[in-house]
């Protein structure tokens, strides 16, 4: 947790509440750009320094480019809803192309979590299996995406709203939860054990034979 926790603090945390800052100071296009100059920043700042760049904080980015694009473009009512809807799909398609280049983001993102050193992110088993997890990744956020964009052109915005704000985090339970059930039963049938190192000595997982 407490490895986590300064990453999302810079991916999720602090873009919105610079967003909101700056909505009631200086209005919506300030904040639009502000949040994206401040994760565009904080990319930048990671590469200067040669520190990993988190999956939570790539995902972060591509989203909030795709929502200020959209909202620079037109100020209607319906593409501003749809700006979180174009970010499901982005981050569908951001999942499948992690794959496609041989970097599945799951790996980033488990990474951001739970911290595991090289040989065990070397392991085979888990390699193949954060591959297949950054796909199933994207199959859910594309369930999502459909779901949000049938409901956002046919219903009201209020049932919009109402079934994006339980859509999301469902789905993101659900991700997780076949995730993590999945982790164990491929660990299981191929042998290996997972193996969690104390406080004290990270990074924090260790798979064996």
């Amino acid at each position: 947790m407490r490895h986590a926790l300064p990453n999302v603090v810079e991916g999720k945390v602090l873009p919105v509440a610079l967003f909101i800052g700056l909505l009631q100071v200086s209005g919506s296009t300030s904040a639009l750009i502000g949040s994206l100059l401040f994760s565009f920043a904080a990319l930048a700042r990671r590469r200067l320094r040669r520190e990993e760049v988190t999956g939570i904080l790539i995902l972060t980015t591509v989203g909030l480019l795709a929502r200020t694009i959209a909202a620079l473009a037109t100020g209607s009512l319906l593409v501003y809803f749809l700006q979180p809807t174009i970010t499901t799909a982005l981050v569908a398609l951001t999942f499948v192309a992690s794959v496609l280049i041989g970097k599945p983001l799951a790996e980033r993102l488990m990474a951001d979590v739970c911290p595991v050193d090289d040989e065990t992110r070397a392991h085979p088993h888990l390699r193949r299996f954060l591959s297949h997890l950054s796909l199933w990744w994207a199959f859910t956020s594309a369930v999502n995406f459909s779901i949000t964009l049938w409901v956002l052109l046919n219903q009201s915005p209020t049932t919009f709203v109402l079934v994006k704000s339980i859509l999301g985090p469902l789905t993101t339970t659900a991700t997780l939860g076949v995730g993590f059930l999945w982790f164990r039963t491929v660990m299981a049938r191929s042998g290996t054990q997972v193996v969690f190192a104390p406080a004290a000595a990270r990074p924090g997982r260790q798979l064996r034979r």
